[in-house]
């Protein structure tokens, strides 16, 4: 989902549509926090016709699911209604992250390897899951699901454009599609 714009713009998520009758819009974060938004300061929606608007962020909390974010701005239900299915993006340089951390478009088309140094594909997609997210690594008509967690992803190298990962317990015979 992550991708980035020209001018350093980064998609962070995605608004569902309006909350409550006060401007309040309902998101899905792609990111894996709210502070992505509270650190950037600011959005920019993109709405499905192509316009877009940068707003300051007010706040932005958790529900349920999903986050509940308040931009400067929009006061009433019908100014969030308009917003709906706009994707959010920040400025990629307000984001802080740690050295393990990731944006999806910097490990999508990685190549994948085991730590014996077998080639097992290319990290074709990255579907989210409230655990952890999938890496799916395809090669010719050949899909694995790998999991993004630490005791399978060893070393991930961006400059190289490589992944090395673990096969745990037959892992890649269990995951093949």
């Amino acid at each position: 989902m992550s991708q980035i714009l020209s001018g350093g713009l980064l998609l962070v998520g995605k608004v569902i549509g309006p909350h409550g009758l006060g401007g309040l819009l309902r998101i899905w974060a792609f990111a894996g926090s709210n502070a992505s938004f509270r650190n950037a300061g600011s959005v920019i929606l993109r709405s499905v016709s192509g316009e877009t608007r940068e707003y300051t962020v007010s706040y932005i909390r958790p529900h349920k699911n999903t986050f509940l974010m308040k931009l400067e701005g929009l006061q009433s239900i019908d100014e969030a209604e308009e917003c709906r299915d706009a994707d959010i993006f920040v400025n990629k340089e307000a984001l802080d992250r740690s050295d393990d951390e990731y944006f999806w478009y910097e490990l999508l088309g990685l190549d994948v390897y085991l730590d014996t140094g077998q080639y097992v594909g290319t990290l074709s997609e990255i579907i989210p899951t409230k655990a952890h997210d999938i890496y799916v690594v395809t090669e010719g008509d050949k899909e694995v699901c790998i999991p993004a967690i630490c005791e399978v992803v060893r070393d991930v190298d961006v400059t190289n454009k490589k992944m090395v990962i673990s096969a745990v317990g037959g892992l890649l015979e269990l995951n093949e599609v």
